[in-house]
């Protein structure tokens, strides 16, 4: 049997993202509205499974670029 995903109120999610302080609840909300986002219908309220915050989190993760630094010689 597969772990229940524990189910976030959109504020836990917004704290979760770290954007709670700044837009309090829109954020997780505008995700929903957008369709950008998974989540579960409870009755009338709305949830977020932690694994969809989780994989949010993993497709927006920008890998750092290793840049390469190259030294021209000067002719003599």
């Amino acid at each position: 049997m597969p772990a229940i995903d524990r189910l976030l109120t959109c504020a836990e999610a917004a704290e979760v993202l770290g954007t709670f302080k700044t837009s309090g609840e829109r954020f997780p909300r505008r995700l929903i509205a957008e369709r950008r986002i998974r989540f579960v219908r409870v009755g009338r309220h709305v949830r977020i499974p932690e694994s969809a915050l989780r994989e949010l989190i993993e497709l927006g993760t920008v890998e750092p670029v290793t840049v390469t630094i190259t030294t021209r010689r000067r002719a003599a």
